[in-house]
């Protein structure tokens, strides 16, 4: 499996239109931690004038995502990732531009020897976004699983 994650963050501007769309940029991405970016824009804001809990959430949830093509990318031709579940706890009004952190919460190796198994395994990523001056606005949790392919 190759260690090389730097086109993740292209993969997911080109495939997944809703990132594009918002502007979420990805700082480091690696099979264990990425960062995705969400831009201050008025188009994005709720009524209070910060983004809007769904742009936040999106963020979030594409951030994990993003740890989640780097660990596994190499068996998309076996298995295909769906998120399971999510919980977001909003801590502090976010305002201004906002950058989530992504990182996978037990090895890789271990979620790809259940699929070798046979089974269809679960993985947690644990998610904060805090604001431009580094405070968190945000924690989050998404289960995904790998779905064998038929």
């Amino acid at each position: 499996m190759t260690t090389d994650t730097s086109w993740v963050g292209a993969a997911m501007t080109q495939t997944v239109h809703w990132v594009r769309t918002v502007g979420i940029t990805f700082g480091e991405t690696t099979a264990q931690r990425a960062v995705a970016h969400l831009p201050d824009a008025p188009d994005l804001h709720n009524h209070v004038g910060g983004p809007h809990a769904a742009m936040i959430f999106g963020l979030g949830e594409t951030a994990s995502g993003a740890v989640g093509l780097a660990a596994f990318g190499a068996v998309m031709e076996r298995a295909t990732p769906l998120v399971v579940r999510s919980d977001i706890a909003y801590s502090r009004l976010a305002r201004g531009p906002l950058t989530a952190v992504a990182e996978l919460d037990r090895p890789a190796g271990e979620v790809l020897a259940e699929l070798d198994a046979g089974t269809r395994p679960e993985f947690t990523v644990s998610v904060t976004i805090t604001d431009a001056e580094g405070r968190e606005t945000t924690r989050m949790t998404v289960v995904w699983t790998l779905r064998p392919n038929r």
